[in-house]
């Protein structure tokens, strides 16, 4: 072979190992460490003037000889690797409850056992009808008859006066003929009143009660509650003189002239409201008390 031809082998062959080499480095130093920066290649003075560049093939012994090509080495970072330091855990404080509030129960209202209610400034119970008496004194046994009808309580007046016990004291039976004279007094016709008549009327169901000495507030009660009340006073709820009169059992009494039955139906400012036998009608207050006094304040009462 010719010596121009193993010159251009030469310089060939240098050339690919050079290209070669260097992708090698290269590559060699991205897997390693792809992120470290390639050092600069050392700076190298130019060569004299007519001396051969370096790398270049030169003449002679040395002609045949490969020039080493210069390859930047890439040297990985030295990382010096920092202790793990755990962050320290502030423990976070739990919530402190509230505390729990106890609703204060409010007092309760004991009501004034004295206390009633007030009673309606206005009353009048319908319901009652009255009927002539059979006799001048069997006015009791009238107002008797219709008083308890209005309870469902049913008997005749007639059936009540033969009921009653005869007696020449008023306050145990009946007194002298129930066909005599109005006006009389005992022991002669005079009636009855009210504890005989309530005794009979508890024998025929009802739950009745005699007074004496009632005060009016009761009586309006009983008619706010829906009860009427039969009560004792004088004819047509006039003035008589009240008479105290001794029986022959020796129990004393007082008696009136003209001695009469009514049943209260009803009260109003000023006025109170009667039924008397098949009438109804009213009467100041002051003129009622005038006349229920006389016999002092008696009367009967039913209770539901």
């Amino acid at each position: 072979m010719r010596l121009w031809q193993k010159l251009i082998l030469s310089v060939l062959s240098l050339t690919a190992l050079v290209v070669l080499g260097g992708a090698a480095t290269v590559i060699y130093a991205e897997q390693v460490i792809p992120s470290a920066p390639l050092r600069p290649e050392p700076t190298r003075e130019a060569p004299a003037e007519g001396a051969a560049p370096t790398g270049a093939p030169s003449t002679g012994a040395s002609s045949s000889a490969a020039a080493v090509p210069v390859v930047a080495v890439l040297q990985p970072h030295s990382v010096s690797p920092t202790p793990f330091q755990p962050l320290p855990i502030t423990p976070t404080p739990s919530a402190t409850p509230l505390p729990t509030q106890t609703p204060t129960p409010l007092p309760t209202t004991t009501p004034d056992p004295t206390s009633t209610p007030s009673e309606p400034d206005e009353v009048y119970i319908p319901g009652l009808w009255g009927h002539p008496q059979t006799f001048n004194l069997s006015c009791e046994s009238r107002s008797a008859s219709d008083f308890a009808r209005y309870f469902g309580v049913y008997f005749t007046e007639l059936e009540f006066l033969y009921a009653l016990p005869l007696s020449d004291n008023p306050d145990t039976g009946f007194v002298g003929d129930v066909q005599g004279p109005l006006g009389q007094l005992p022991p002669l016709g005079y009636g009855v009143h009210a504890r005989p008549v309530a005794a009979l009327m508890r024998s025929f169901g009802l739950n009745a009660t005699a007074h004496k000495g009632m005060a009016l507030d009761q009586v309006r009660s009983e008619l706010a509650a829906g009860r009427p009340v039969m009560i004792w006073a004088i004819r047509e709820l006039s003035t008589s003189t009240p008479v105290d009169y001794t029986a022959s059992d020796g129990d004393t009494t007082i008696v009136a002239r003209f001695e009469h039955t009514f049943i209260v139906i009803g009260y109003g400012p000023g006025y109170i409201t009667v039924l008397d036998n098949h009438r109804v009608y009213s009467v100041s207050t002051r003129q009622f008390q005038d006349s229920w006094g006389v016999l002092g304040n008696m009367g009967i009462t039913i209770a539901p």
